[in-house]
């Protein structure tokens, strides 16, 4: 539902929802999402795990370790669904009117909207919660609203004016947790707390201890729960998670029966470890459920800001010393699929050769990209499978020749230095690293040697904020359409974000996403822009593609139902889709009555 009246030169609408690209799929008036029962039942106490430790509860911390789902604390002005890319729906809003070219948004706030203490969430509230992300949170953040102005016109009214226009920018001010004032003005958002804070969101913290668990509680009275984005999901009474410093005994743990639901990463466990009375006898029940959305996808980034990886050679020539095909096969079960692009499973991967309108665009930055840009799809190195894959390393050992790293012996060196070419793999310390070993023996065939290091959760997120590593695994994730984002993992006004793990700085990869963040919204402009972005990011070798899974192994104890409408675009800490499942008594009641 949608008005519309001339201002001047400028066109003012009214909107209850909005899209990234397109229109939103639900109406005005709809009830429900469709992926989702409106009548499940509330009730049931869950148990779940978590891996590492925890310091505090402050999701925006610039240090320390935030305790699971404190991201999920509070409420935002809107909330998107789940099955449908780049949606937005009223969630503390509930109403808006803005310019069509985006630059500015008056938002009205739900009268009904409450913190947990029962104080009304105001058009103040969110004016601060913006100031204090832009004073005291992390410096992209700061980057990208440069210039934006956030005031409360009236205690329920809030206007946004952003600097510079753009729809994706101002719909992502929209999913901003609102912070209440009243707790925060006290606290530093950069800091980490110690104790839980005043919150909004559908489940508040009711137990914890510092490190080893923290419960979740069903806020009874809390004031979203009949709106039409919350229907039937937040099903359960209490979440409680335990932490466990190791993934073995955490498997071992679930099996057993100490938590609930377990979603597996493992093809080799999944394949050969889930099996036992509890299985046997039905209590704990094997899901797999396939998924052809676009993906998160694992990767391996090279820091190029090391001497060692600032040649696009040497870093082609390590990508060929990593046996997908043999790993598959051998460890994993064929269990998963190769990456191959940044916007895997989507219309925006470059799967075919450069057509006309992607090289309008590449061509003026010809002398700034790697020449197979413009003649070859890119596909990573692929091998028979035997382990033994002579052709690739012989490939990557002339690569790295060209680069000036000879043959000595067995080693590589620089013949004019006598510097051994040689790197430190960072790895969180309890994760599944079989595939380190062949990886590392590729290399020695070689002559390059790959020093392992495993380090805890927390001296890994250190160590990420300092790019202070050679090389480390990095989880890229699904990216549906290209978006403005994206400046923030690749621009080089964002050269210090930790989301630009290889520390990339190219004034090419700066052109096509100014393209991209100034075409938000035009699926025929973002269509070649993304394909030609893909094309210069896989090219220059920035980050290693490892794999991903083209769905989700989720294991659970037998005492849950959910929907039979599996999302596309559902995730979740625990499991896809886990707000909508509940607690079924009726199954619960066959289970042994320690595990009920």
């Amino acid at each position: 539902m949608m008005f519309s009246l001339s201002l001047q030169a400028q066109t003012v609408k009214e909107s209850y929802s909005f899209a990234v690209i397109g229109e939103p799929k639900y109406a005005v008036n709809f009830d429900h999402f469709d992926y989702v029962n409106p009548a499940a039942p509330k009730g049931g106490n869950v148990t779940l795990a978590a891996l590492g430790t925890f310091d505090n509860f402050n999701r925006f911390a610039l240090r320390g370790n935030a305790a699971v789902r404190t991201e999920s604390l509070y409420d935002a002005l809107f909330t998107t669904s789940d099955d449908e890319a780049g949606s937005y729906y009223p969630l503390v809003a509930d109403h808006a009117r803005y310019a069509d070219d985006y630059s500015w948004v008056e938002l009205t706030i739900n009268p009904h909207a409450r913190f947990h203490d029962g104080s009304p969430i105001l058009a103040s509230d969110v004016a601060f919660t913006f100031n204090k992300f832009m004073t005291e949170g992390v410096p992209q953040f700061r980057l990208i609203y440069k210039g934006t102005t956030v005031k409360a016109i009236s205690p329920l009214t809030v206007r946004i004016a952003l600097e510079k226009p753009g729809k994706e920018d101002m719909l992502g001010l929209f999913t901003l947790p609102i912070l209440p004032e009243k707790f925060w003005k006290a606290h530093k958002l950069s800091e980490p707390l110690s104790t839980p804070p005043l919150a909004s969101g559908p489940y508040r913290i009711s137990d914890w201890k510092m490190g080893q668990y923290i419960v979740y509680s069903r806020v009874n009275d809390y004031w979203a729960a009949d709106l039409p984005v919350n229907r039937g999901r937040w099903n359960f009474n209490t979440l409680r998670y335990d932490y466990y410093l190791d993934d073995n005994v955490a498997f071992e743990a679930f099996k057993a029966g100490a938590f609930d639901v377990r979603t597996e990463s493992s093809a080799k466990n999944w394949a050969t470890r889930y099996i036992g009375k509890n299985f046997a006898n039905g209590y704990i029940v094997k899901d797999e459920q396939k998924n052809n959305a676009a993906r998160d996808t694992r990767w391996l980034a090279f820091n190029i800001q090391r001497p060692v990886f600032a040649d696009r050679r040497v870093r082609q020539a390590v990508s060929m010393a990593f046996d997908f095909e043999w790993m598959n096969k051998a460890l994993f079960y064929n269990a998963y699929s190769r990456a191959n692009s940044y916007f895997q499973n989507t219309e925006y991967a470059a799967r075919d050769y450069p057509k006309a309108d992607e090289l309008t665009l590449l061509a003026p930055l010809k002398n700034e990209v790697p020449p197979e840009v413009f003649t070859t799809i890119y596909q990573p190195p692929t091998s028979n499978g035997d382990g033994f894959d002579r052709e690739n390393l012989l490939k990557a050992g002339n690569l790295l020749t060209e680069a000036g790293w000879v043959l000595k012996g067995q080693q590589r060196v620089n013949p004019k230095t006598g510097q051994q070419l040689r790197f430190e793999l960072l790895l969180p310390s309890g994760g599944n690293d079989q595939w380190v070993m062949p990886f590392q023996h590729n290399l020695q065939r070689l002559g390059v040697t790959m020093d392992v290091r495993q380090v805890d959760i927390s001296q890994i997120t250190n160590r990420l904020r300092k790019r202070d590593y050679d090389m480390m695994p990095s989880l890229w994730r699904a990216t549906p359409w290209p978006s403005a984002d994206l400046q923030i993992s690749w621009s080089s006004g964002y050269i210090n974000s930790t989301y630009n793990a290889p520390g990339v700085a190219s004034p090419a990869i700066d052109s096509l996403i100014n393209q991209i963040i100034r075409w938000q919204g035009n699926q025929q402009k973002l269509i070649p822009l993304g394909r030609a972005l893909d094309r210069v990011l896989t090219w220059n070798y920035y980050m290693l593609p490892m794999w991903f899974m083209s769905g989700s192994r989720i294991a659970h104890w037998d005492k849950f139902s959910y929907p039979g409408i599996h999302p596309l675009y559902s995730s979740g800490t625990d499991a896809p889709g886990f707000d909508t499942w509940w607690y079924d008594v009726n199954k619960a009641a066959k289970l042994p009555a320690s595990r009920r």
